[in-house]
Parts: C-alpha cells; structure tokens; sequence
C-alpha cells in the first residue's frame, strides 16, 4: 500500500535524540516511515509504540519485537500505554495532519481533486463525518467551523449559502459541495480557498484542535526529565498550539512567574523552528508547509 515519504525524516528523529535502550512513542505511524528510522536506531532493549487510528495503517507494522502498534486515537496516548505498564517514555514523536495515502484515496473525501461522498473521517469508528457537518450543523455552528478552523473571513455568507442549498436537496459529496461553494471560488485562487473550506469540515469532523491539546498536556505528563518532544504541523492553527505549549506549558496565558521574576516553564527549547529545504519540497510537495519543533522536558 502505498503511504508517502515521511517529512523531515532525519530532522525529526534526530531532534528525539535516540538512546539505544530508550522508550519511544511515535502517535502519527501512518506509513511507518519515522518509526522505521526510530527502530534503525534502537539497540535490542529498546521499545517503541506507535499509534493510529486509521486502520489501513495497520497494513504497514514491521514485525519487530520491539515495536507495538496501538490502533487508536493519540488523544489515549496515557491511558493505552499504561495497559502495557508504560507510565514514562525518552521521546515522542508526531506528524500531524492528513497522511498521503489518506489524500489519495478518492472514497475517504479528505481530497478536492476527486468526486467522492462527503467522509474525512481519519478512522471509520468515528460516528461524525462531513456530511453530517455539512447537512446538519446549524448556521452559528458552521459559521463557527469555516472561521475557526478555515480562516474565512466570509464564514457568514458560506454557512448562509450551504443552510440555502440543502434546504433543497441533502448535499452528499464533493461535488456538490464545490457547486454549492462557487460564488466563493474566484477561479486564480480556487484551489486555496477550497482546501481552506475542505480543511476546516476535516478538523471539526475529527476533533483535531481538541485532540492535540489533549495529546500535548499528556505528552508533558509521561515524558522523562530530558525526555524529548519532536512535533510537525502543517497549517497555523496546529503551529500555533504547539509553539505556545512548548514555549509556556500551556496555550493561552502566561506561565508564573518565581521568587527572581524568571518564568516557570516545562520545556527547553531545542533548536529553531526547522522547515524543509527546497530539495526536499521538489520531492515531496506535501512537505512545502511542513513547520518541525523540538522541545526537552526540564
């Protein structure tokens, strides 16, 4: 089955700074490419854990003795790794977002290049996909979604548009969907504005915002002192989170100050913010967005 090259790959694994004998989670596994390069690295007494909740993921385990693969959502991160007695881990990985093989598979709707049924869910258990959102949230609620989670300023006039349009007839796939949406597609930007639209159904759908603040306080409780964190985000809503966690603790705020005014926080900062060189972007295109941070537990 085909997956995509893993971003960043040696930036990535490199920022966990590998310890033969160490713990390891890798929470995105999609096509197995980070986990592949974390185990290269691991000595015979290591471990790695790795989870997805997309089942077609499951099709690309290695069969290693070290490695367990968790199918579940990363938001369980603490409580499925203490079924195997794992309470502390050295590093955890993540690459967030919508696999390769997620876009290009026509039926799971994450794409604008195909006709399909409006899905996007990332693992079928899920009881809310987009035609939901689509024919059932109310007004406020997908003027929410469009401006939260799409960035348009025209949330308004798109929630009023969709109301209007299946007050008619349900709207069931992309198509329709992109019929319905062509007021609000000038033809020299179309494909942005779209994937804007398409990206703002897929993160209410699958709870993304939620699920990442959920994972991150999680992988601030069960990484080690010196345990570290290596984080890809691929939109400003995801960067933005974990720039803020990892620089405070926390996501919105500031974090106490002590006795000297200096702050408290949990994290050292590793490096700078890392992207992919052009070489990288001309093999992968799905890599041009790519925004990599590293963090160490204090």
């Amino acid at each position: 089955m085909e997956y995509h090259n893993p971003v960043l790959l040696k930036e990535t694994v490199g920022g966990l700074d590998i310890k033969p004998d160490g713990v390891y989670v890798d929470v995105t596994f999609g096509g197995g490419g980070h986990s592949a390069e974390i185990l290269r690295q691991l000595g015979p007494d290591g471990k790695l854990f790795a989870f997805d909740q997309d089942e077609d993921a499951l099709a690309n385990a290695p069969e290693d003795d070290r490695f367990t693969l968790i199918n579940e959502n990363f938001r369980f991160l603490k409580r499925y790794l203490r079924f195997y007695n794992v309470t502390q881990v050295d590093g955890i990985l993540a690459d967030l977002g919508v696999s390769s093989h997620q876009f290009d598979v026509a039926e799971r709707g994450f794409s604008t290049r195909f006709d399909a049924e409006l899905d996007m869910r990332m693992s079928k258990k899920n009881d809310l996909n987009a035609f939901r959102v689509v024919n059932e949230y109310d007004e406020a609620n997908l003027k929410r979604v469009f401006l939260d989670y799409g960035e348009l300023k025209n949330a308004p006039a798109i929630a009023r548009v969709i109301i209007e349009a299946r007050e008619k007839e349900p709207i069931k796939n992309t198509e329709q969907l992109k019929f319905v949406l062509g007021r609000f597609l000038p033809q020299h930007k179309s494909h942005k504005i779209l994937a804007q639209m398409y990206q703002a159904i897929r993160i209410e759908v699958n709870r993304e915002m939620d699920v990442l603040k959920e994972f991150l306080v999680q992988s601030l409780e069960i990484l080690k002192p010196e345990g570290r964190l290596s984080v890809i985000a691929y939109h400003s809503l995801e960067d933005r989170l974990v720039k803020r966690f990892m620089r405070n603790g926390m996501f919105e705020g500031e974090p106490e100050r002590d006795m000297f005014g200096n702050f408290s926080v949990p994290f050292k900062l590793i490096g700078k913010l890392i992207v992919p060189d052009e070489a990288e972007i001309k093999m992968n295109n799905r890599a041009r967005s790519a925004k990599l941070r590293i963090a160490e537990k204090r």
